[in-house]
């Protein structure tokens, strides 16, 4: 997907989530959210168990091995259907699926330590 305006322009720690919704670089934004090396991206994504490797599609494209995506999939961790797995498989990415507020956590220290990560976060209520 071309085209795609990010909310904030560059990598920034997460603040706060929940409330349907996430805080960062001291705004907020009601929904789900693609955090990647480019920015922070509104993601039209809220049930895990319709994940499919087409609502990650612009991930995929944007990101470069060896990177890691962590899966935030909501209040529990739901795991992807195998073609979402295999199609990060196939680019070479890794993808590591949890909770978001794990997700949420996880991304803001390995973002802290300077490595190669993104994350793909489902808004919890």
């Amino acid at each position: 997907m071309t085209g795609r305006i990010a909310h904030y322009p560059s990598e920034t720690p997460i603040t706060a989530y929940g409330n349907g919704g996430f805080r960062f670089a001291d705004m907020s934004h009601k929904g789900s959210i693609l955090c990647l090396p480019s920015g922070i991206f509104a993601w039209q994504v809220s049930d895990p168990n319709q994940l499919t490797a087409h609502d990650l599609a612009f991930v995929i494209e944007s990101l470069s091995a060896p990177t890691v995506l962590l899966l935030g999939t909501g209040a529990t961790q739901v795991w992807p259907d195998e073609a979402l797995s295999r199609a990060f498989l196939d680019a070479n990415l890794g993808l590591e699926v949890m909770s978001t507020g794990a997700a949420a956590r996880t991304y803001n220290v390995l973002l802290a330590e300077k490595r190669r990560v993104a994350a793909a976060l489902i808004a919890v209520p």
